[in-house]
């Protein structure tokens, strides 16, 4: 059973496949509505528990992944479960690191690099993808 994030849901992005992907900011509280099924959290400490499946990627704020291999495999696992599960990708703030990985992830799913953070900016947030190294991050993602 297909149990997809709403796309009109705040902070819900929506790849030129069709999956759906939720990002948010962790200062913030939970959105109301379903829970996600599956999170990578992206944040330079271990993120505190929670009630659904979570992987957790090393990412000092405003830094890159501390390891960009284990990144693009959780990356690559999200965004096969993304087809059929509620994903959330989630940072401190929102912008930075989890626009950086709604990027990459928007190459995953299609988006050539060159135009990956412009698709971000437009569909996700305007703030999305903070640091000149992040941007170029993006771009060499493969």
């Amino acid at each position: 059973m297909n149990q997809t994030w709403d796309p009109a849901a705040p902070g819900v992005l929506r790849l030129p496949s069709g999956r759906t992907v939720r990002g948010r900011g962790l200062a913030r509280p939970l959105p109301d509505g379903p829970t996600p099924q599956f999170a990578l959290y992206l944040l330079g400490k271990e993120p505190p528990a929670v009630a659904w499946e979570s992987k957790w990627i090393r990412w000092p704020d405003f830094r890159l992944p501390s390891d960009k291999a284990a990144f693009a495999e959780a990356l690559r696992e999200a965004w096969a479960r993304a087809a059929t599960e509620r994903v959330e990708f989630a940072c401190h703030g929102g912008h930075g690191r989890t626009g950086t990985a709604l990027a990459c992830l928007a190459i995953l799913d299609g988006v050539p690099a060159t135009e990956a953070v412009a698709f971000i900016r437009e569909h996700y947030a305007q703030k999305a993808v903070e640091t000149p190294w992040q941007r170029r991050f993006v771009t060499r993602f493969a």
